[in-house]
């Protein structure tokens, strides 16, 4: 007897139905598994068996052959245990129930038990467009599957649970719909705990606000980490399309918290300096999201920028320009989103303190130029501002005047993202950083004295053409905070400080 089963295959971003066959034949007792699984597909086989005698079922003792259809697809991971054993029931006869447009997916421990894996959300949103109805998934998974809606999710504890309810028996409620409820403040370290350092919280909430990349430097204990730590607090609301993008890639690399259905504040990595390359940019046989990706929509934070290794630094390059980073195997290649605020901290030398209005630098020319070299030009040319961030006085730190808060600064942000949401409508532009080349003049119009001050600039400074387009881009985040269409002299003017300081630090004369 063949029984079919539907279940869902992972690969990248997407989710695709499988269809799993189970044949029970005569001959020497057997148990195979085909159509191109990994390693974990075919140790579902001892899961399934145990699990089976576990909870009072008998296990057929004949020749199994069990097919994972589209056979041309690698199926991975352990989220096949489910389905692979209500086919054998089914095939044996010990389960009679009509599963059309039924979909199971999750991995069993040995006594029934049904354990949470990974991109249930993508593989939801395929149940719906594949026209089936009920997807049973593990308890744990429940809230993410749930925020699909045209389907019923049924959150499944155990195996005697599940059965009772195909049976007839007591019936499993369904997952309630995820409401798209509007986000919170994020919670966190408060800009109202940074004494002083008024120019580097102006030029944070000019980040913010326009989803720009940002460089600190400055001393030890000037507070760049600290200050970089407190964005996710004034970071804009997002929107429901950032939400659903983020939550599925959290979901596929199987970092969502257990019941969480979506993600509704905007992540924070901060990777430690030896991070590999693949783990940046992602990678692995079936390739998974790296740090970049698991970013998305958020802030990737790197602390000490020099200590990381050259490679690593390198591979961000394409990605932080595009938005989106593309990772080749022999399996195929998948391509992950990206659309990430890149910040980064340095010293200016690798004692600190070079360029300090006080300290003596230790270091020599030669050690300055190497420390500062681990930084290419090309890399340094993708970071929108260039924030020094200087020492704090005593007055300042002893000072019992109050900081503004995050809230008060993420208000402006916000208002400043509601004018470039109502601008990108339909262009699939998210923010101000990802205006493309053929849109920029058409988004950055600078009045007349905007333009001379903006080609003064660009002659004195001697910018590159990606310098110029993300100056505009900036001088057009500083305009909708100050709630003009046009760009004025004003606005450029500031855009243009915070590209200064590679000529301070990298083209100094030493």
């Amino acid at each position: 007897m063949v029984s079919h089963i539907y279940s869902m295959g992972l690969y990248g971003m997407e989710a695709f139905p499988v269809e799993v066959e189970a044949d029970l034949s005569s001959g020497l007792p057997s148990f195979e598994v085909v159509g191109l699984p990994g390693t974990a597909v075919k140790e579902s086989r001892d899961r399934v068996r145990a699990a089976m005698k576990n909870c009072g079922f008998d296990f057929p003792v004949s020749k199994i052959t069990v097919n994972l259809a589209p056979a041309d697809k690698r199926k991975e991971g352990p989220l096949y245990d489910l389905p692979l054993l209500i086919a054998l029931l089914k095939a044996s006869g010990q389960l009679d129930a009509d599963l059309d447009g039924s979909v199971f997916v999750g991995e069993i421990s040995l006594t029934g038990q049904v354990r949470p894996v990974r991109g249930v959300l993508p593989m939801a949103i395929q149940v719906r467009k594949a026209g089936l109805s009920r997807f049973f998934v593990p308890r744990q998974n429940a809230a993410e599957g749930s925020v699909v809606r045209g389907i019923t999710v049924y959150p499944v504890t155990d195996l005697p649970e599940l059965l009772q309810h195909l049976n007839g028996g007591a019936q499993i409620a369904p997952a309630e719909p995820s409401e798209a409820e509007t986000e919170s403040a994020p919670g966190g370290p408060d800009f109202a705990d940074v004494r002083g350092q008024q120019e580097a919280k102006r030029a944070l909430e000019i980040a913010a606000a326009g989803g720009h990349n940002a460089l600190l430097i400055g001393p030890p204990g000037s507070g760049k980490s600290m200050l970089a730590r407190r964005l996710p607090s004034i970071l804009p609301e997002m929107t429901f399309e950032e939400t659903i993008e983020t939550t599925k890639i959290h979901s596929i690399a199987g970092i969502l918290p257990p019941g969480t259905s979506l993600v509704r504040t905007r992540p924070f990595r901060a990777p430690h300096h030896t991070v590999s390359p693949a783990g940046l940019s992602g990678g692995g046989s079936i390739p998974r999201p790296g740090e970049i990706s698991l970013a998305h929509n958020g802030v990737l934070f790197l602390d000490e920028l020099p200590e990381f290794s050259r490679s690593a630094m390198e591979v961000l390059r394409q990605p932080i320009e595009n938005g989106t980073v593309t990772i080749s195997r022999v399996s195929g290649t998948v391509s992950y989103p990206c659309s990430v605020m890149f910040i980064a901290a340095m010293n200016p030398c690798p004692c600190g303190y070079f360029g300090h209005p006080t300290r003596r630098c230790t270091c020599t020319p030669q050690a300055v130029s190497r420390y500062l070299a681990r930084v290419s030009g090309p890399l340094l040319d993708r970071l929108d501002l260039h924030i020094e961030v200087p020492p704090v006085d005593f007055e300042q730190l002893d000072s019992i005047g109050k900081e503004e808060s995050s809230e008060s600064i993420r208000r402006r942000v916000n208002a400043a993202r509601r004018i470039q949401n109502e601008r990108f409508r339909g262009t699939g532009i998210s923010c101000n950083a990802r205006i493309g080349p053929e849109r920029l003049h058409d988004f950055c119009r600078l009045s007349d004295s905007g333009r001379n001050l903006l080609k003064k600039a660009f002659d004195r400074l001697g910018l590159s053409a990606r310098a110029y387009d993300r100056i505009l881009k900036v001088c057009r985040t500083i305009a909708d905070l100050d709630g003009s269409e046009t760009i004025e002299s004003a606005h450029v003017a500031e855009a243009v400080q915070y590209r200064t300081l590679d000529r301070k630090y990298w083209l100094k004369e030493l």
